[in-house]
């Protein structure tokens, strides 16, 4: 009776040795053979079935729109990417181990899909990858990445500042055709766009509108190649370039309007119009800053920019044209003046200069001796009285003349240009700010 009580119970302590064996971790990774390392589980491609193509899905959240350059057009952001895969030599039922749900364990133990970027355009140290994969009772293997992705992007900026970009990130395979992996997603775009809104941290001057998600074929010759793309769809935030650019070109528009109603006489009109039109030049090079060289279309605020220094442009011409019509009015009215007093007056007024009073005494007796008789004055006498009454009929004459005088034809022509290009001015303004409301709103 001993030797069989003895046998049950050394029976029984192997079963229970061998289940707390199975209980482990060890014996888990005993029976997916991960205890040795094993190249044919880093090189093939984890199928039973060779023709079978192995369903690799991505999902991208979006933790950050970090910066955008228009110049390189590119947008740099803050992704985690978690990618996952069914490995079929790894499966294990989770009962036989104790429950056992969950296995990680380094990444370089295992087949890894060679998944890229198309549009990646960041360094090789901008991306963080998990070091170990996830892998789940039926297979599923699991890993993640974070990166600080630099993407291509081709800004479409005819309604800069108020314009929406549609950038594209797309994974494909380096090697593989999509008879081998075919790219997917857990999440819809819905979903990831409302993930991403929840945990993003910084967008700048950017604003998330939408992700979505397309899944194509493309075709290269003979290779078919499985794509996963991710259209992400982002706003300007354009209240900062409304308050530098626009409103300024604004004011400074009104202000050339205003500036019509200032006087020519003073010649400050000329200066001041000038001033506006370098305070313009000084925005068109904030905004050649901004814009890209490259852009093929003439964006709405480039139009804006220019449209507004050609008309302040305009305007200092014509302020040009009305000072030279108004300088010739003076020069002529100057010259009509000169001529008023000719060289027959000035010899008069040089002969008739008074005399000292002894000699001139003197004169008038010799003279009144000579002349006979006593009523009748001398001839010079006469001349000199006559002399006297004709300056002082040009002089009145001339004082009216200065004060009944009418504006000449150059004076009146200025004013008549002056009047229609203020209406025409006004008018074109009125129109252009319609349009470019139209054109932005």
């Amino acid at each position: 009776m001993a030797a069989p009580r003895t046998l049950a119970f050394l029976a029984l302590f192997g079963v229970s040795s061998s289940r707390s064996s199975e209980c482990s971790y060890n014996g888990l990774l005993n029976h997916l053979n991960l205890t040795n390392p094993d190249r044919i589980l880093q090189i093939r491609r984890p199928v039973k079935d060779w023709t079978s193509a192995t369903l690799v899905q991505l999902d991208m959240v979006m933790f950050g729109i970090l910066d955008t350059n228009e110049k390189s057009q590119t947008v740099t952001s803050h992704n985690w990417i978690e990618m996952q895969w069914t490995n079929e030599f790894l499966t294990w039922n989770s009962s036989d181990f104790c429950g056992i749900d969950t296995l990680s364990f380094p990444r370089s133990m295992v087949w890894i899909p060679d998944i890229n970027i198309q549009e990646d355009a960041s360094d090789g140290g901008s991306a963080q990858m998990d070091p170990v994969v996830i892998i789940r009772p039926s297979g599923l293997t699991s890993t993640t990445a974070r990166q600080r992705l630099t993407f291509t992007c081709q800004f479409r900026l005819f309604m800069f500042p108020f314009d929406k970009q549609h950038c594209n990130i797309t994974f494909s395979s380096m090697s593989a055709d999509a008879r081998s992996i075919v790219l997917g997603s857990v999440k819809n775009g819905t979903t990831i766009t409302r993930i991403s809104e929840q945990v993003m941290i910084t967008q700048g001057e950017w604003q998330l509108n939408s992700m979505q998600i397309v899944k194509e074929n493309m075709t290269d010759g003979q290779l078919i190649t499985s794509k996963l793309t991710y259209m992400v769809t982002l706003e300007r935030k354009p209240l900062l370039y409304v308050i530098i650019l626009i409103v300024p070109l604004f004011y400074l528009l009104i202000l050339d309007l205003a500036s019509f109603f200032i006087c020519e006489a003073g010649g400050e009109k000329l200066g001041f119009k000038v001033t506006i039109l370098l305070s313009i030049s000084v925005l068109l090079l904030i905004l050649k800053d901004i814009l890209p060289s490259t852009e093929n279309g003439l964006p709405l605020i480039a139009m804006y920019c220019i449209s507004v220094f050609t008309m302040v442009w305009l305007s200092v011409l014509e302020a040009m044209l009305i000072s030279l019509l108004l300088h010739l009015e003076d020069s002529l009215g100057k010259k009509a003046q000169g001529s008023a007093d000719t060289p027959a007056d000035i010899q008069l007024e040089a002969k008739s200069q008074k005399e000292p009073p002894g000699v001139e005494e003197k004169g008038r007796f010799e003279a009144g001796k000579r002349c006979f008789p006593l009523d009748r004055p001398c001839d010079r006498d006469l001349l000199q009285l006559i002399l006297d009454d004709v300056r002082a009929s040009r002089q009145l004459a001339a004082s009216q003349a200065k004060d009944q005088r009418k504006p000449g034809c150059y004076s009146k022509l200025a004013k008549v240009i002056d009047s229609v290009f203020f209406v025409c001015y006004f008018l074109t303004v009125l129109v252009f700010l319609f349009y470019m409301c139209i054109s932005w709103i």
